[in-house]
Formats: structure tokens, C-alpha cells, sequence
């Protein structure tokens, strides 16, 4: 089997496209002009929880979450499920160089039309960074594929969670990252769809400022009963070094520590 030093220098990559390192063990193909890598895929994948049998990554980009949760063994095999045909042919090359084949399989489909038997079965957990504005909010990209990333031009969060809940096993784990200000239509399309909200965290940016970000664990079938963690805070005031709480973070691969 070819190493990654190998397997980089065999890699093609158009004009548009560039590599990016993540860690000592994963490098990922992006598009220069497209979604980057970010703090959000990094908390997400680091907030999911070992579990048997196959994940599914709604809405996967480049890949980058279900890659980080596979890196470090949090599943054994992920569903990349990724509507725009050029990121579901970045995904299979992220897995080739990477050296998931097998293990990380893409699915080229709108999660409004996925269906158990698309990945041959139930799942035992799904994770999703789905787009975070309403289709008529803000201002556009120029770029289309930024557009359908970030906006919901192609499925609202209540269809990002009734994907879940039709690929999800009984008692099977949810997570998402999404934003602060649209927390309500996180937590009440999750219920609807009949995935129990049961953990969350707020991340702030610093203590000065407001929550960037909402990530939120639930179970399908659960009981009612949530979790709040203390506040995930990024950087340190008046720096841009991280909080110990983020260090650890990056250090451990856990947000874990949060609710001790």
C-alpha cells in the first residue's frame, strides 16, 4: 500500500485546486475558490462519540469531518452524502489519497431524497454542518457552489433532520454545528423528526464577544432531558492563542471535558 508521501506526489490536481494538511495524518484536496476547512467541521467531528457500525455525514463538502471522525476511529466506515457533483468527486479522492478507501464512501444525493437503502441499512450515528442561512438571507457568493453550501437552497434543517431520523437506528446518535441564532429551528426540527435533543454546547469566539456557533447532540427515540456544557471559548482575550479548554480541543480530539 503506497504511503501518503506517495500517494501526494501521484495526486492531480486542476488550477482551481490546492491541498491543505490538517494534521500529521490527513491532507485534503480543496477548491481555491471554494468552502475551506474550519473550525466548525473540527468541532464537530471532535464532538462525536465512538460507536459500532456504519456513520453517515450529511451535506459532507470536502469530506473533512467524516475523514477526522474516521482518523481517529470514531466509526468504521461513513456515508458522505454530498449533493454538488465536484464536491462528491473531491470527497472520493480526499478518501483514495488518504487512504480510507472502503471505509469512507461518497453518496451523490439530495438528503431530501435519501432513504436507508441508499447506504444499505441503518446507521448508528449521523453528523451534518448543514448550510446555516435561509435561501433569501444575506448577501450571495458570486459563487453557485458557495450559495447551495451555505444557504438552503436545496433542503432546510428540517430536512437535513428528517434525513437523519429515516437513516438513524433506534437510540442512534445525531450531531450537528449550526448557528446561534437559529437554534430554535434546530432544536424543534430535531424533535419533530423524533431525534430527543440531549447535549449542547455555545461557542464563543472570546469572552467579549457573542456565540459563533451551536453544536447540538441528540438520540433518536429518546427521552426528553438536555445537557448544557460551560461555554466552549475559542481564544484567549486580546489574543488569537486558544483557551486551554480549546487546546485540549485540538490536543485530544474531545469536547468531553466541557461537561466535567
Amino acid at each position: 500500500m503506497k504511503n501518503m508521501n506517495e500517494r501526494i506526489e501521484n495526486i492531480c490536481l486542476s488550477p482551481d485546486e490546492q491541498l491543505e494538511r490538517i494534521n500529521e495524518k490527513l491532507v485534503l484536496i480543496q477548491r481555491k475558490n471554494g468552502l475551506k476547512f474550519g473550525t466548525d467541521a473540527y468541532l464537530l467531528a471532535a464532538f462525536t462519540k465512538k460507536a459500532s457500525g456504519p456513520a453517515a455525514d450529511l451535506g459532507s463538502g470536502t469530506g473533512v469531518a467524516s475523514l477526522l471522525c474516521l482518523s481517529k476511529e470514531r466509526f468504521e466506515k461513513m456515508y458522505a452524502v454530498e449533493l454538488q457533483p465536484e464536491y462528491a468527486g473531491i470527497i472520493e479522492r480526499n478518501s483514495e489519497l488518504n487512504g480510507f478507501n472502503g471505509r469512507l464512501i461518497t453518496i451523490p444525493s439530495d438528503v431530501r431524497e435519501l432513504r436507508n437503502s441508499d447506504i444499505g441499512g441503518e446507521c448508528s450515528a449521523v453528523i451534518t454542518n448543514p448550510p446555516y442561512m435561509k435561501a433569501d438571507g444575506g448577501f450571495h457568493n458570486i459563487s453557485d457552489e458557495k450559495n447551495i453550501a451555505r444557504r438552503e437552497m436545496h433542503g432546510r434543517i428540517s430536512d437535513f433532520c428528517m434525513a437523519a431520523s429515516r437513516i438513524l437506528k433506534w437510540g442512534g446518535a445525531f450531531y450537528a454545528v449550526y448557528r446561534p441564532d437559529r437554534l430554535c429551528e434546530l432544536l424543534f426540527s430535531m424533535r419533530e423528526s423524533g431525534i430527543e435533543p440531549k447535549r449542547m454546547i455555545t461557542v464563543y469566539p472570546d469572552t467579549d464577544s457573542r456565540p459563533c456557533l451551536i453544536l447540538c447532540e441528540g438520540k433518536k427515540g429518546a427521552s426528553e432531558g438536555m445537557v448544557h456544557s460551560r461555554p466552549l471559548i475559542i481564544y484567549k482575550d486580546g489574543s488569537r492563542s486558544y483557551t486551554n479548554d480549546m487546546q485540549t480541543v485540538y490536543d485530544d480530539f474531545t469536547l468531553e471535558h466541557l461537561f466535567q
